[in-house]
This record gives structure tokens, C-alpha cells and sequence, in this order.
């Protein structure tokens, strides 16, 4: 006789869930909250998001999620929604709680392995906003390789004041400007109540754009999906298509291992470097190639950067906010500028089915837009990403070209051994023209969490000092950031990094033609004030940084957390 709990023969997880009668109990539970016998003879699909009251990046996800659904249910399959956690480096930038956002990358990718593990399900559907849900949920689709995809639900509508679109990180330079005399209070609340009209994610190529660029350009994302704003009614017809598609990802057995191969993280690198993208996702990509398997290097950024011209006009480097790129032609028309050069892996393939040069090949230009440039005439002749070494960063170090001209700096450090106390020295007017303002004990382990620093540069920006200083730090920089910013110092100085060495007034130079961070100090004075250095008290011994701050790699490895060795 037939087992009636007998299923489909697409359950190649959830079988081990739901059929035969020693899975009694497990049909009785799931039929408390409305289940049918049907329901569990059909494939389970997991559908993610992240959901939250505290930012307006995923405050569509419910929305979008009902659609996904729907997509499953017609496609064959029986959705199961969860949700995970996020923490907005908007709303947290500048506190204690920014420590939370690095961290909660892993605790995302953590929490949908174990969700998916722990329920056996077949597929995923993965909503994705705010910036660590982007990576987090790639890097849980690798782990798993269970076929799936993610959406990004959308970037946010720019603000208008004065005439003009704003962004978040207009309110973040205003704050500077408030400083020092140039705006009053009340312009800026003004300007704060203008900024962010509604749903989704922060409006320039700043780390949440940035990333939804490139993992379209890795493939794991359905290709023109994710550049539609998220308050847009197609986002919700295409949420309701990925649905569909993750069915057809079952039924031909397509994996994510085999989208995330070595070609198509180079796709996504060059992805970065073409529209000034944040250096965010440096550390992400690496993240997600670890969890791939893909050997990858942070050099592999300064190599792919050189041979990629900079050709879309996205601020905070450029003139644009994300929804004009949609209206441009959307991503696929950054990739057909690529294909177009010969800048990208053509043949990588993505979840649609189709190849990227594909996708590329079919992209719709609008007549007369200007957000995306030729190759022939270039915003720069190379990307907006550039790796540096020397004797403050052995492991290496991120610059952002995006945003500013100068490649060459040479000053005083004024040194910070936290973001508060920078930002208070640049708030007392205390930071001069040409200073290298050093702050430290900010990386993955120090912080612990590698903070971003957009209240420090922010506000250097809104005094008028962003063009005539530069800052370094081990620490990370939001995409929000321009100037002459090195990030992701390595080794970080929490663990004995040069960077721990650095006195007041200790010469930097910043040269990113020859790609050197150094100090005017001999090797014999480097190697003895190191000498000399004592790792400083843990910041927290107990809770979820503790764990971090034991488990975490460098900044150069992606700060990823490992096993301990």
C-alpha cells in the first residue's frame, strides 16, 4: 500500500521530515498552524526577510514575502516564511550599537543556515535590504547549496530639499556643517524630515546598492530585479516571479556553488569598481567567496579595479541617487557597458538561466540618460577601488577613489584610539588642513565589530575639511563616505598592527599611484615601539562581542568568523 504521507520527489531534504509514521508528530505540529496533508507532500521552501521597525531598508519585506509565497504555492511548492534580525548602520552610525552591524552579518547567515538546516528545507527564497543582509544571506545560500536566490526589496526614493534630491548622508554632512557655522540647527532638521521619504534602502551606491549590484552580477540574484526602487509595483510582480523561479532551481537541480563560481565574483568585483561602489564590498565579496570556496584575495580588487573604468555617476562620488540608474537602463546596463569592453566573465551564469553576457546583450538603454557613461569616455579610466600596503599595512588596506581626485597625501597623525574621540576632536575644530587623522582599536577584533566612521568623515566633509585631509583607520568606512579615506587597516591594532605604533605627529603618506601607506619611521623604530606594545583590556568578556572578537579573521581575510584553530 502507498505511504499516504508520500511526496514529491523534488523533497530531497524535506522527505526526511514529513513522510512515513515516525514523522507523525512532526505533520501533527505543523497542521496546528494550518498545514494540509497536501501542503507537506510538496517541496518546502524556506522564504526569509528581515523584517524590523527600526530602519525603513526592509520595511517591505512582509509585502514582498506574501508575493514570494505566492510564486511557491503556484510553482508547485509550499513556502514556510522565517525571518531573521538586522541592525541599520544608518540609525546606529556614530554609537556604540554601530558594533552590532558587522556582527550581525554572521548572526544572519547563522541563523538561515540553521533555520534551513534545522527544518530541512529544499529551497530558499531570501528577501535582502539593509547592508548586512545582502552578504549574510549569500554567504548562508553558499553554505547550504541548497538551490535558492536572493531579492534585494529595494532602494529608497531620494528626499528633496531645496530643489535639489538628498540623501541620508546629506544629514550626515550637514551635521559637520552645523559645526562649523555654515547651516543652522533648523536647517538641519528640516533637511533630516526631507531625506528619507519611505521604504528601503539608503538612495546613493552606497553598501546596500553597492551590494545588490553585485550579487546581480554574481548571478544568485535575478538579473534587472534588484535596481527597481522598493516602493515601485513591479517589485512586487517580480517578487512573486522569484518564487516561480526557485521551483524551476529545484526542478533542474541548480545550485549555489555552481552560480558562485571563481568568474563570477570577479563579475562582482568589477561590478564595485565600475559604479563607485562602497568599500564594503571588499569585505563582503571576500566573505562570500570563503563560504563558496573560492580562493580570493583582496589584490584581486586592485588587479580588477585597474582594468575597470569608472562609468557610472552614482554619488556619494557622482551626481546620481539609485533610483536614476534604475530609469537609466538599471544594472544590466552596466554590465552591457562591461560586456561591451570585454570587463566581465560573459559566461557566468546566474538564476534566471541565462549567461550575464546574456543579460548584458538583452539590457534597454534609455535614450539621452547620463547616469552610465561609455567606455570611450569614462568617468576614470579606472575603478573606484584601490589597495595599498607599506609599512603601516603589511596585510593591506582599502582606498575608495570615488569622490575625490587627490591620490597622493602626506601629514601629521592626529591619533584616536576611538571613534568618539575623533569625532569630538573634529566637533572642537581641533583637526587642521593636512592632517592624517588616525583612528585605531576600531577593527574586527579592537572594536570589536570594525565600526564605520561616516559621523567622523561626515562631518570632516561638512567643515570643508574633506578635500585637504585624510583618514586611516582599521576600522571600515560606509558607502556613504567620500574623500581620502584608507580603510580596513591590517593587521588591525588590537592585534599588534603598525598602526598601534603611531604617535601625533608621525608623518603618513597616503600615495595610491604606487599603492603605500607608510610612516617616516625606520624599520628599527617601527619594530621597537612594537616592542613596547601591550594588547589593551578586552572591551567586553561576555555576550555575542566576546564570541565575535574570539572567532573573527582579519579585515584582509573578510572578517569572517572561524572555528578556533
Amino acid at each position: 500500500m502507498p505511504d499516504p504521507d508520500g511526496g514529491s520527489p523534488l523533497k530531497r531534504e524535506s522527505a526526511r521530515l514529513t513522510e512515513g509514521d515516525e514523522r507523525a508528530g512532526a505533520r501533527s505540529m505543523l497542521r496546528a498552524i494550518g498545514f494540509t496533508r497536501e501542503d507537506l507532500a510538496k517541496p518546502l521552501i524556506g522564504v526569509g526577510h528581515s523584517w524590523i521597525e527600526t530602519m525603513p531598508c526592509n520595511f517591505n519585506h512582509r509585502r514582498l514575502t506574501e508575493r514570494a509565497k505566492a510564486g511557491v504555492r503556484a510553482a508547485g511548492g509550499t513556502p514556510m516564511e522565517f525571518n531573521t534580525i538586522a541592525v541599520s548602520d544608518g540609525v546606529a552610525m556614530g554609537t556604540e550599537g554601530m558594533k552590532a552591524s558587522l556582527v550581525s552579518r554572521e548572526v544572519i547567515a547563522d541563523s538561515i543556515e540553521l533555520v534551513a538546516r534545522g527544518h530541512l528545507f529544499d529551497g530558499l527564497v531570501l528577501i535582502v535590504g539593509c547592508d548586512k543582509t545582502i552578504p549574510a544571506a549569500v554567504m548562508a545560500l553558499a553554505r547550504l547549496n541548497l538551490p535558492g536566490l536572493a531579492l534585494y526589496s529595494g532602494t529608497i526614493e531620494p528626499g528633496r530639499f531645496r530643489g535639489r534630491d538628498v540623501t541620508v548622508g546629506d544629514v550626515y554632512e550637514a551635521i559637520g556643517a552645523v559645526a562649523a557655522g555654515t547651516m543652522s540647527s533648523a536647517e538641519l532638521r528640516d533637511l533630516e524630515e526631507h531625506a528619507c521619504p519611505g521604504a528601503g534602502a539608503c538612495g546613493g551606491q552606497f553598501t546596500a546598492n553597492t551590494m545588490a549590484t553585485a550579487i546581480e552580477f554574481l548571478g544568485i540574484s535575478p538579473a534587472g530585479f534588484n535596481d527597481i526602487p522598493a516602493l515601485d509595483p513591479k517589485k512586487d510582480e517580480i517578487a512573486e516571479s522569484t518564487g516561480r523561479l526557485v521551483m524551476e532551481l529545484l526542478k533542474k537541480d541548480i545550485r549555489p556553488r555552481q552560480i558562485l563560481t571563481r568568474d563570477a565574483i570577479e563579475n562582482a568585483i568589477a561590478s564595485v569598481a565600475a559604479t563607485g561602489g562602497s568599500t564594503n564590498g571588499v569585505l563582503h565579496l571576500l566573505a562570500i567567496a570563503h563560504e563558496a570556496g573560492v580562493p580570493l584575495t583582496i589584490d584581486d580588487f586592485d588587479r580588477i579595479s585597474a582594468k575597470t573604468p569608472l562609468v557610472a555617476s552614482l554619488r556619494p562620488g557622482g551626481e546620481y541617487v539609485a533610483t536614476d540608474l534604475h530609469r537609466a537602463g538599471g544594472i544590466p546596463l552596466v554590465a552591457q557597458r562591461l560586456a561591451g569592453g570585454g570587463l566581465i566573465h560573459g559566461s557566468a551564469h546566474t538564476v534566471d538561466g541565462r549567461t550575464l553576457g546574456q543579460v548584458a546583450e538583452a539590457a534597454k538603454e534609455t535614450p539621452g540618460q547620463k547616469v552610465v557613461v561609455t567606455l570611450e569616455k569614462p568617468l576614470k579610466a579606472t575603478g573606484g577601488l584601490a589597495i595599498l600596503r607599506g609599512n603601516l599595512a603589511p596585510e593591506g588596506c582599502v582606498v575608495k577613489l570615488a569622490g575625490h581626485e587627490r591620490l597622493l597625501h602626506r601629514g601629521p597623525a592626529r591619533v584616536f584610539d576611538s571613534e568618539e574621540a575623533a569625532f569630538a576632536a573634529v566637533k572642537g575644530r581641533l583637526i587642521k588642513p593636512g592632517d592624517v587623522v588616525v583612528i585605531r582599536y576600531e577593527g574586527p577584533v579592537g572594536g570589536p565589530g570594525m565600526r564605520e566612521m561616516l559621523a567622523v568623515t561626515g562631518a570632516l566633509v561638512g567643515e570643508g575639511l574633506g578635500g585637504t585631509v585624510a583618514l586611516m583607520t582599521d576600522g571600515r568606512f560606509s558607502g556613504a563616505t567620500h574623500g581620502l579615506m584608507v580603510g580596513h587597516v591590517a593587521p588591525e591594532a588590537a592585534r599588534g598592527g603598525p598602526i598601534a605604533a603611531l604617535k601625533d605627529g608621525d608623518v603618513v603618506t597616503v600615495d595610491v599611484a604606487s599603492r603605500q601607506l607608510k610612516v617616516d619611521l625606520s624599520e628599527p623604530e617601527l619594530t621597537q615601539r612594537l616592542s613596547g606594545w601591550r594588547p589593551p583590556a578586552l572591551r567586553y568578556t561576555t555576550g555575542v562581542f566576546a564570541k565575535y572578537a574570539a572567532l573573527v579573521s582579519s579585515a584582509s581575510e573578510g572578517a569572517v568568523t572561524r572555528p578556533p584553530r
